[in-house]
């Protein structure tokens, strides 16, 4: 049996990876999360699906003690790295809490995990690093990163290190996710696992809520970016296809032992006004939209190419919908009333 630690796996898309991993393959996973944007509930619930395969442990990564016992106690085969701040704005107006988070408390995770040779490594990164891309056709993994807010570039920093480690270490092997918008929720157990959280920042849950009446109106942050429309363009993933992007991306480095760099989408875009009327559309509910002016750190257009990933994997997209998504992501919404 396979034993993995992950980090951050009581939050939206840890849980889900976490329940993906489970559910698919015969393994454990320690889960290690000081809960400050995680949710215990996530844990419960992979505590009463599998039974005897979860342990959790409520930690912080700047505890060097406490993440030298989670280490010591098993023969770990990977860590998956999720644990992060990760709101592009607060990153801008707080700059200092996400490089000693992201950064500071990863490089505690890899020293400790060093010390017990754990040499297999994925890392939850984000299209972030990529910042405003001059070219705006589906950004490949070559293209060079560069982060326009303190979020995206704490994750590169991160990409950095582990660059490096690699050179210092040649048994230590990563593979690194960037994701574009995830959103949605279980598909194979509706209700039971989704994004939770009050303060929502991301599009379609900002959506999702305003559809349940949990808002009264919703924002769109600049109406004269160079699109279709004049609103931003994303690429959204369903969060059950990012989590088995994990368990294939995973399997693939145990068994090529070759680092790796993927981005994790479907290198399809949508704009603002298209996910909100697609939101509108599989609710059934209007609500009022507002304009605003546009949010520093915000790119006009962020498109994968998964080329990579889909190649040198075996994952295959399988709810690579717009509607899908935003259909999984309301009835979700809906069960949180």
């Amino acid at each position: 049996m396979q034993i993995y630690f992950f980090t951050g796996a009581a939050g939206y898309i840890g849980s889900h990876t976490a329940y993906y991993f489970l559910k698919n393959s015969d393994c454990r996973i320690v889960i290690f999360d000081n809960l400050s944007s995680g949710f215990k509930e996530n844990i419960d619930f992979l505590e009463r699906t599998f039974p005897q395969r979860i342990e959790f442990i409520q930690g912080d990564l700047e505890d060097l003690d406490s993440l030298d016992k989670a280490l010591s106690a098993y023969p770990y085969d990977a860590i998956i790295h999720f644990a992060a701040s990760l709101i592009v704005q607060e990153s801008v107006q707080n700059p200092l809490k996400y490089f000693k988070n992201n950064v500071a408390n990863t490089i505690n995770l890899l020293q400790i995990a060093q010390k017990f040779a754990i040499n297999r490594f994925l890392f939850s990164s984000t299209a972030a690093v990529y910042g405003e891309p001059k070219e705006y056709s589906p950004i490949q993994e070559s293209t060079i990163p560069n982060p326009i807010n303190p979020y995206g570039e704490s994750k590169l920093m991160i990409e950095k290190i582990l660059r490096a480690l690699e050179v210092a270490n040649p048994n230590f092997k990563s593979v690194i996710l960037r994701y574009f918008n995830v959103a949605g929720a279980l598909m194979e157990q509706q209700g039971a696992l989704g994004q939770r959280g009050k303060m929502a920042t991301h599009l379609i849950k900002v959506a999702c809520e305003c559809a349940c009446g949990k808002r009264e109106t919703m924002q769109i942050f600049g109406e004269d970016y160079e699109t279709q429309d004049g609103t931003c363009i994303r690429d959204y993933i369903h969060i059950d296809d990012l989590a088995s992007a994990h368990f294939f991306a995973l399997q693939s480095l145990l068994e090529t032992q070759t680092s790796e760099v993927y981005n994790v989408g479907y290198a399809q875009g949508f704009s603002v006004k298209e996910v909100i009327d697609c939101v509108k559309k599989v609710s059934g509910k209007n609500f009022i939209v507002e304009s605003a002016p546009r949010r520093r750190g915000d790119p006009s257009i962020l498109v994968s190419d998964n080329h990579k990933i889909l190649t040198n994997t075996q994952w295959k997209p399988q709810f690579n919908n717009i509607e899908t998504i935003c259909k999984s992501a309301y009835l979700w919404e809906t069960s949180l009333e």
